[in-house]
């Protein structure tokens, strides 16, 4: 009896194939033999060819915290709580120490990094609310279907795509025309109140959370990380990109019944005790995701990247940022400055951290395309650098300038009042940083690398270099586009 191998190639193919067309010649009957040697080898190529693209492609999975602040978590200084896990995807890969979100909430910050665009290019400026809000934020109601996402282009490479978590950038509320999750690229979802598709067993009831829903304010990290779990398995024969965005750490913090807390129930849902036990139980899911990535052999083919989407609040005295200035809806660092880990086992060095590079979240989309072969479209026009070299152990300056905006107007930008409330424009450019209001008032300069806690203003001392700024500044917000502001 015949053997035949898999270790057949295309060119053992193509030999065949010859030997076929000499036969021929010489009116020699083709075979069974060699209609099974045929079949079998070409089976086997195509099998390999399969399983090599696999194997060439490695999944992506981003997880973006909500609210995190930069030394919530040990491997940035954290003291709140031990955060082995997450700890552990920083032993295995690379931290950075500049790394920034889009915005200083969530909204906008969600739009920049899928988009590797300004958010305010698709006018967004602040959280979404009900349309009153919107329109008095002089802000879309959701993020136009038309605009780019890498989760249309690591579709379009052949990528299976899902998210799994929060989404606040449409739905929810009145906003009932918002467009499905598919229209931005996504094969899979599950998501919260604040999205066009609720996944019905978080929202019993018309709000964020409720008593009444199926999975509790607690265990909606451990739902996320099952439905990513299961869409890996369910695609284990295809490459996966996969937004894993929990609505843990965001107020309100509310621990499980069963944990070591024997108070009132439920806790003050912004008080740090509670904030603890949410932090502690979010670690353990994030070492559940770790875990199953290892059991099903995808640990090693798999890129992590831990983060968060804007500063935390409360910061507990700025004890949740490392003691850096702000908090969320601060253009401070407190509010953009976010923790940032990055692993992929064989590609990026273990244990690292880089102090110099400065990256913002736009940057993702391009970085994560070069490094996964993914090809962007010509026509696509975005604001973020590839900084794969950074990620892969190569640190280098950012060589352009990084912008932001928080607020257009009085009236839906009242926070955070009255405490030390930022000017509402702010632009990076290597190691300085300038903030600025659009009517140009309250000019402040801060040389960032030796005065990351933004204690001295040096705009006075600075001139040539607030000017030159102030320009670009202006420049930039100008650029953007303008939704007339609500009428009376």
């Amino acid at each position: 009896m015949w053997s035949i191998s898999c270790s057949l190639n295309l060119a053992t193919i193509t030999f065949a194939e010859k030997q076929l067309s000499t036969m021929k010649k010489f009116i020699i009957p083709i075979t069974a033999l060699t209609i099974m040697l045929l079949t079998t080898a070409f089976s086997c190529f195509c099998q390999q060819k399969k399983n090599g693209q696999k194997s060439s492609k490695p999944n992506v999975i981003v997880i973006l915290t909500d609210d995190m602040g930069f030394s919530d978590v040990g491997a940035f200084g954290g003291k709140f709580v031990p955060t082995p896990n997450i700890d552990r995807i920083a032993k295995n890969g690379l931290k950075l120490a500049q790394y920034y979100s889009a915005a200083p909430i969530c909204s906008p910050s969600r739009v920049g990094m899928i988009t590797g665009m300004y958010p305010g290019r698709w006018n967004f400026t602040t959280y979404l609310d009900n349309q009153k809000h919107n329109r008095e934020a002089e802000q879309a109601d959701f993020l136009d279907p038309k605009a780019p996402t890498i989760a249309k282009f690591f579709k379009n490479a052949g990528y299976a795509t899902g998210h799994f978590g929060k989404w606040h950038m449409g739905g929810g509320r009145d906003v009932k025309n918002a467009p499905g999750f598919e229209q931005y690229g996504f094969d899979a979802h599950a998501s919260t109140y604040e999205s066009p598709d609720p996944d019905p067993v978080l929202t019993a009831t018309d709000w964020i959370w409720s008593e009444k829903d199926s999975i509790k304010r607690w265990d909606r990290t451990r739902y996320f990380v099952d439905k990513t779990l299961d869409f890996l398995l369910k695609h284990k024969d295809q490459p996966c990109f996969i937004n894993l965005w929990p609505d843990d750490v965001h107020t309100p913090w509310v621990p499980r019944k069963e944990t070591e807390y024997t108070g009132q129930y439920p806790m003050n849902p912004q008080e740090e005790a509670a904030f603890k036990l949410v932090l502690k139980e979010y670690d353990k899911q994030i070492g559940r995701l770790l875990d199953g990535l290892k059991q099903m052999g995808e640990d090693q083919n798999t890129i992590v990247i831990f983060t968060s989407d804007n500063g935390p609040l409360p910061s507990f005295k700025g004890s949740r940022a490392e003691g850096l200035r702000g908090s969320k809806l601060s253009l401070y660092e407190g509010g953009t400055r976010m923790p940032f880990i990055i692993s992929w086992p064989g590609h990026i060095a273990k244990g690292k951290t880089d102090e110099s590079s400065a990256v913002n979240s736009l940057d993702l989309l391009p970085s994560l395309a070069k490094m996964a072969s993914v090809s962007i479209p010509a026509s696509y026009n975005g604001d973020g650098v590839d900084r794969s070299g950074v990620f892969l152990g190569k640190p280098s300056a950012r060589g352009k300038e990084m912008f932001w905006e928080y607020g257009r107007n009085d009236i839906a930008f009242k926070y955070p009042k009255p405490v030390d409330k930022s000017p509402n424009l702010a632009i990076r450019s290597e190691e300085w940083k300038l903030l600025m209001n659009s009517n140009g008032t309250d000019i402040q300069l801060y040389n960032i690398l030796k005065d990351k806690k933004e204690t001295t203003n040096l705009a006075l001392g600075q001139a040539k270099i607030t000017r030159e700024l102030k320009e670009k500044l202006l420049n930039w917000w100008e650029s953007l586009p303008k939704l007339a502001p609500a009428g009376p």
